[in-house]
């Protein structure tokens, strides 16, 4: 098969600048693929040592299944379900040449953007992948490719077919609810100044998939400024953005020309992952529903608008080896037009149960837990937290007075099922935790609003628990699931720099009498205490890796990231007039590569847990540690320093990581002038 009749394929690089040869890759059942020169290049089997630089095409491949194939990645794919075990060989703006080729791949996926590395790579003859979806129906059609390069077509074909379905039902929904009038949304980018993307960005597409009308200042391009005539003009009806979008949010939509619009009067004003809003991959669909029921959460909350009927469209059965546990399924159903996924457990006979939802009830024959995807949060809160009750009983055919359900954004796929065991007790922990949003260090946080359930924690017993048992039980719960979360290091999301979380501020646990021997002490002394933290302590950092893809051990990248950190960002704002004179540019890739090797790795993680140490006043004296960063400066310049440098002065960062990153700086820099 010929590339010249495949256009929009996804091309293969063999060699560039100079001499430029462009593979479109088809399928194995034709493996002779030609470049625009007539040279043709025959791929006899699947890659199998492969270093992907590209988020989106991670996570296509992983996606896919193909991740066995991925041996090294970018500290971007650290959340990507086992990619903990991969070599991380720096950012997605400047990996490590170095790193890429110690690993021997037999192909290297890169985008357009990575000019440098392709010309760094010419003289290997390794294959190179340029991966650029610039529609979402090319990055449909790159799935597909993929699929085919990695011989997982009917995978990637599913795929395919889950977005499809997904912004079909969206078009469906759209053209009930909002057939005439459509609102003007932008996606905000920047922080010195309002950027969005151009008008030939996947991004607008989006947009435009989610009903909304976007931007047009004649402007092309990934990322384009917007002046304030430009931003007053459009009078954006709504913003959304991601992650430190939120920065050029802080400082432009409190200012005069700025605030005026429609979106910041009316506060509509949202912020999504920025896996989403930043990608053309696996879950555009999913993505457009989740901002289409934003930008329209009024119309969406219409029951005149539904399309699906409430009801279950599939159940799968989750094994309880308990005796008066009569089923326990997970449930999927639509309810306020989206999938839903709902665990249900029932008994044989009523059960008295404990909630910190709902307090004690009698006469209980059903528990479980449910989880509303993120396109019902907004129609969800309109409607009112007693309309999603009714929907979720409706949904399960269980009648208010003899069940009771939690409530989760936590996918019931991820689902930890723990069990423990001594002699004839045994506890059941059935769990789903997600931390990422709202991770809270209580005593330390503040408290503003209420919402039902992230870390949900059911426990059930073959024996039988007292009142005074089951209210003690929920101590032993709590106290172990919050030490998972500090033996894990989750991070508050409102103090992340200075505080481990201790919960998230929406947790519940639900504790269920059961039948047996009697029990009467469930507390940290007893053998039920024990076996309930132990149940709970395991099935939460199960249920964190499953939904949140967080490990103890993970990426040093992801755990700065997750105290808000960036190493590129800081070090991209170091300049001197050596690099000037030197001609070097990217001092951000000479400290992100620095931090890659396992001792500065370490060093920086080391500093991680003595900063939050030093925060709780346990450690008093920080001479030595000063000291050590000192030694670590010079390890890195290859020579003596004498002062560690200020280049930090970000007040909010303290102390004493503060130190330990000048240390890498100063080091880099003192390296540099030599």
């Amino acid at each position: 098969m010929r590339t010249k009749k495949n256009k929009g394929r996804i091309r293969i690089l063999a060699l560039c600048m100079g001499l430029t040869w462009l593979y479109t890759i088809t399928c194995f059942a034709s493996p002779e693929v030609t470049d625009p020169l007539g040279n043709d290049l025959v791929l006899e089997n699947p890659p199998t040592r492969v270093v992907c630089l590209v988020p989106s095409a991670s996570e296509i491949l992983f996606e896919i299944g193909a991740q066995k194939a991925i041996i090294g990645l970018t500290y971007h794919d650290a959340t990507l379900e086992g990619a903990a075990k991969k070599a991380v060989v720096g950012g997605f703006f400047m990996p490590s040449v170095k790193r890429i080729k110690k690993l021997q791949p037999d192909l290297i996926i890169l985008g357009s953007f990575h000019k440098q590395i392709i010309k760094d790579l010419k003289d290997t003859k390794i294959p190179l992948f340029v991966y650029e979806a610039q529609s979402i129906e090319i990055s449909l059609e790159n799935i597909l490719s993929l699929g085919k390069i990695f011989n997982r077509e009917a995978q990637a074909r599913q795929v395919v077919k889950k977005n499809r379905l997904e912004i079909a039902h969206i078009q469906k929904k759209l053209a009930r609810a909002v057939p005439n009038s459509r609102k003007r949304v932008i996606r905000l980018m920047g922080r010195d100044k309002i950027m969005t993307p151009g008008n030939t960005s996947f991004q607008n597409e989006l947009i435009r998939l989610a009903g909304g009308i976007p931007p047009d200042f004649g402007k092309k391009g990934s990322v384009v400024e917007v002046s304030r005539q430009e931003w007053q003009t459009f009078n954006p009806d709504v913003i959304y953005g991601c992650g430190n979008d939120r920065e050029a949010a802080k400082k432009f939509f409190s200012r005069p020309g700025w605030k005026e619009v429609n979106a910041v009067k009316n506060n509509q004003i949202y912020y999504f992952p920025c896996e989403l809003t930043c990608r053309a991959s696996t879950h555009s669909g999913y993505f457009v529903s989740w901002l289409a029921s934003m930008i329209y959460t009024e119309e969406f909350a219409d029951p005149a608008n539904d399309i699906f009927p409430v009801g279950i469209t599939r159940s799968s059965p989750i094994p309880l080896d308990l005796d008066y546990v009569k089923s326990a399924v997970i449930n999927t159903s639509d309810i306020y037009d989206f999938a839903n996924k709902t665990l249900v457990v029932d008994f044989k006979r009523p059960q008295t149960i404990v909630s910190t939802l709902e307090g004690q009830r009698d006469n209980i024959f059903t528990v479980g837990n449910h989880y509303s995807p993120p396109p019902t949060w907004g129609p969800g809160h309109k409607r009112g937290i007693d309309d999603i009750r009714t929907q979720i009983l409706k949904a399960n055919g269980k009648k208010k007075d003899t069940a009771s359900f939690l409530i989760t954004g936590a996918n019931m796929d991820n689902l930890s099922v723990t069990q423990k065991t001594f002699k004839e007790m045994k506890v059941t922990s059935l769990v789903t935790a997600g931390v990422l949003s709202n991770a809270v260090r209580m005593s330390k946080d503040t408290g503003a609003f209420y919402e039902p359930g992230t870390i949900n924690i059911i426990v059930l017993t073959n024996m039988k628990l007292s009142k005074r048992a089951m209210t003690r039980a929920i101590i032993a719960a709590t106290e172990a699931k919050t030490a998972a979360l500090v033996d894990m290091d989750i991070r508050s999301a409102y103090t992340p720099l200075v505080n481990q979380a201790t919960g998230t501020g929406t947790d519940n646990v639900l504790m269920v009498q059961g039948e047996g021997g009697l029990i009467k002490n469930a507390g940290g002394h007893s053998k039920m205490g024990e076996l309930i933290g132990k149940a709970v302590y395991e099935g939460v950092k199960e249920a964190v890796l499953k939904q949140n893809k967080i490990t103890s051990n993970r990426h040093i990248f992801q755990r700065l990231k997750e105290r808000k950190i960036s190493l590129y960002s800081l070090a991209t704002g170091v300049t001197c007039d050596c690099m000037r004179e030197k001609g070097i540019n990217n001092f951000a890739g000479i400290v992100e590569h620095l931090v890659l090797e396992q001792k500065y790795a370490a060093f920086l993680e080391s500093a991680l847990a003595l900063s939050d140490a030093y925060e709780r006043g346990l450690i008093r004296d920080l001479n030595f540690y000063q000291e050590w960063c000192r030694t670590i400066a010079s390890q890195i310049a290859g020579q003596e320093v004498g002062k560690i440098q200020e280049f930090i002065q970000d007040p909010q960062i303290p102390s004493v990581l503060k130190t330990a990153l000048n240390a890498i700086f100063t080091g880099a820099l003192e390296q540099v002038n030599q």
